[in-house]
């Protein structure tokens, strides 16, 4: 190929290319070629070598040598040299470029040419590649030709005052007179820049936003060009599909939008106007559902009547409809907009959203599912979660995430009962348990412990799931925690809520059994079993021997955390069997009285770890329980053979003798412990003997509003044995056998009020009444 070719035998030659290393030696030939001449001084070629040049640039090429060339043909007096030197101008040069600076002289020149196409490069190019500096020097040029009489120069002005408001915002002020007397021309290409420029302007300012309210007949003058826009005739220039120039009802539409927007008066002006475009465009037709679709964001952004915001949720009922995927998706989106304040018109097309859930597209189903659950209310929630529910068991796996979390949330919401409430989320564990968030397991143990009358339903629910599949993680825990919670009630066989089936203890341990032996449970899921195993030791009689052997087989566990727990309960058989069924107890408090996540572990480390009152140190511990629920057994936490006396508080004195008997409660004088926001806490003690003490704790509540969930948690050293002698709504009264040292005790006081949970510590030092010798 020779150096100078014309442009179209160029781009053959880089076309018929068969390797890049062709390609590339085809285009290094002809750049040198046009470096060559771009170096002469009489060039006659020299748009023609820049075309070129353009071309390879669009491939991808280095086209920069040729900055200069443009700037040079730009000053040319020759209309075909300017043209290409300004397109090579907006391709190859950007305000970063020092190069854009030596232009601007020249675009000055140009905007005032007498020739309307000159003057139409250079705004064209200012629009295009502008600078702050250039738009600053050349603001005054633009807002002259805003007011010129050519109708050609005025649309292509108002479109480069649009860049120039981007970059500098001060200038906005300089438009805006020449930008309001616009919309009184009759030409499309004007108004439409017009509407441009004033959106563009509202936008950026809200002093100016307020201007335009004011000023006028503003809004009534967009009314008045919608409205020829909508009810003119066939106009062959303007129109697309059927509809006059949906591009300028579009932008005008979007302006409305903004004036509309808080503000009664503007609203009002356009509200039959709104009206009339919603009942006359073409649902047909893809620009006449653009015309509708903007139609619908103005009244729900306005401040509009109410029958015609019912319009504009109908609007988009029928886009669901629609084939077009597009269509229903951004229909989908708007009515997610609208469904906080509109919730009663969008829940007429409940139906076709549901249907949408069966949608072949991803995207058009992940939003069919948030509007889905957005919809769900008290009324309609058993009918919506029976669509929920059939949709999670056939939905993308990328799906069942964000699904079962909304079916969690609104059964939490709207469930019209507790059976209810556990049934749904039985049955998306069992569905989708791979797939929940980390809290739903204690949420349920939660939720199942504080429905004490269905303990017995859930229980044979639970153990005919485990049966069935053991796959599904969350659930199995939930199972296992169940089953060791109240596996006597599942024992015994009675149960009037569901069919009831006779399980044998050989059943319920070959169940766990098969879980803690199965590939597919984890560290977690092990670790319920063999705690839900061993809660059974204390239902079960004749089978301890087995749930021993199956405890003393994790001892050596690979995982730690298993291991760890499987000693302390083979230790629990050997060393403190007369404490299991007390510690039995204690875990079930602990599980239930809690909002945290319950770990499947809470024997002897959980104690500490939960009510550390006497920082670390071994305790003796004894709830009070809430008013007016049912007082929990003793709590008593014995030496580990982990803890050891390393942080016993009184020295690492030896626990007081078994062959001690527990004191009887009497009164003594008060003294005050703790008060705070009207809930105060009174201490009375009194001396039984050297080696024992009753004390009395006594709460009351002075303030207007009610208290729930209220519970008292005490500890004393492990030198100290405690038991609870009497206990009422109001009181708890504790006697202690200590030795002689000082007597200290931590109570920890929580409760709910008016829907906030406090928590507060108490250490108490000294006790009234009593002598120095005795403490």
């Amino acid at each position: 190929m020779s150096p100078s070719v014309p442009l179209q035998e160029m781009i053959r030659a880089i076309r018929s290319a068969r390797t890049q290393c062709e390609e590339r030696g085809v285009i290094q030939r002809e750049c040198a070629a046009i470096r060559a001449q771009f170096r002469q001084s009489d060039n006659g070629g020299r748009s023609h070598n820049l075309a070129k040049l353009l071309y390879v640039h669009m491939l991808g090429y280095p086209a920069h040598f040729g900055q200069m060339e443009c700037v040079r043909m730009i000053a040319s007096p020759r209309y075909s040299e300017k043209r290409v030197g300004y397109l090579g101008a907006m391709m190859l040069l950007d305000e970063k470029q020092d190069a854009s600076l030596l232009i601007t002289n020249s675009i000055k020149n140009d905007l005032s040419h007498s020739n309307q196409y000159v003057q139409s490069l250079a705004l064209c190019t200012l629009a295009c590649m502008g600078s702050a500096e250039m738009c600053r020097d050349l603001a005054p040029e633009i807002d002259r030709l805003l007011r010129a009489s050519n109708s050609y120069i005025k649309k292509k002005a108002a479109l480069c005052a649009v860049h120039i408001v981007r970059k500098v915002h001060d200038l906005g002020e300089l438009f805006t007179p020449a930008a309001r007397s616009l919309l009184a021309e009759k030409n499309h290409g004007v108004l439409h820049g017009a509407v441009v420029l004033i959106t563009e302007l509202c936008e950026r300012n809200q002093e100016t936003l307020e201007r335009f309210r004011k000023v006028p007949g503003t809004v009534p003058d967009l009314v008045q060009i919608m409205k020829g826009l909508v009810i003119s005739g066939y106009s062959p220039e303007h129109d697309v599909a059927g509809i006059s120039d949906p591009f300028l009802q579009v932008r005008i539409l979007r302006l409305l939008r903004i004036l509309g927007r808080n503000n009664e008066g503007a609203s009002d002006a356009m509200n039959d106007l709104l009206a009339q475009v919603a009942t006359n465009t073409d649902s047909t037709k893809t620009v006449g559902n653009a015309v509708l679709y903007e139609t619908v964001l103005t009244v729900l952004h306005i401040k509009s009547e109410s029958g015609l915001r019912v319009l504009a949720v109908n609007i988009l009922g029928r886009f669901l409809l629609n084939n077009d995927r597009n269509i229903r998706y951004i229909a989908m989106i708007s009515l997610q907009k609208i469904v906080g304040t509109d919730h009663n018109a969008v829940q007429r097309h409940r139906g076709t959203i549901v249907d949408c859930l069966k949608d072949q597209d991803a995207s058009v189903k992940r939003r069919a599912l948030d509007l889905s659950l957005a919809l769900v209310s008290a009324s309609n929630v058993r009918s919506m979660m029976k669509e929920l529910l059939l949709f999670l068991s056939s939905c993308p796996p990328e799906l069942r995430a964000q699904a079962a979390s909304g079916i969690f949330n609104a059964a939490e919401r709207y469930a019209p009962s507790q059976r209810w409430h556990i049934d749904t989320i039985l049955h998306v564990l069992t569905t989708a348990g791979g797939d929940v968030r980390d809290e739903t397991v204690p949420n349920l143990i939660q939720l199942i412990t504080n429905a004490s009358e269905l303990h017995c339903y859930t229980v044979h629910k639970l153990y005919r799931a485990l049966l069935t599949d053991i796959s599904q993680q969350s659930l199995v825990q939930v199972a296992c925690w169940c089953i060791g919670e109240y596996g006597d009630l599942l024992l015994r066989g009675e149960c009037q809520e569901t069919e009831p089936v006779q399980v044998t203890e050989d059943d319920v341990l070959d169940a766990l059994e098969t879980v803690l032996q199965s590939h597919m449970s984890s560290p977690a899921t092990r670790g319920f079993a063999l705690t839900a195993t061993m809660k059974l030791s204390t239902r079960i009689t004749d089978n301890v021997d087995r749930i021993r052997s199956i405890v003393s087989i994790y001892g050596s566990c690979i995982d730690v955390e298993l291991q760890q727990r499987a000693v302390e309960y083979n230790a629990l058989f050997r060393k403190y069997d007369h404490m299991r069924f007390v510690l039995k107890m204690q875990s079930s408090v602990f599980c239930s009285g809690s909002n945290r996540q319950v770990s499947p572990l809470v024997f002897l480390p959980q104690v500490c770890d939960l009510l550390d009152l006497l920082g670390g140190s071994e305790v003796t511990l004894q709830p009070i329980p809430a008013v007016g629920g049912t007082a929990p057994g003793l709590f008593t936490n014995t030496s580990s053979t982990t803890g050891g006396d390393l942080l016993d508080l009184l020295g690492g004195l030896e626990p007081a003798p078994p062959e001690l008997s527990y004191l009887i409660f009497s009164a003594a004088p008060t003294v005050q412990v703790y008060e705070k926001a009207g809930v105060a806490l009174t201490l009375s003690c009194e001396k039984q003997s050297d080696s024992g003490l009753t004390v009395t704790l006594t709460a009351s509540n002075s303030t207007d509003s009610d208290i729930s969930s209220f519970t008292l948690q005490a500890a004393v050293p492990k030198v100290c044995l405690i038991n609870r002698a009497n206990s009422s709504c109001f009181t708890q009264s504790k006697s202690f056998f200590r030795l002689q040292v000082n007597l200290k005790m931590r109570i920890r006081i929580s409760y709910s009020s008016q829907g906030s949970a406090f928590q507060d510590t108490v250490q108490i030092d000294s006790f009234p009444g009593l002598s120095a010798a005795g403490h």
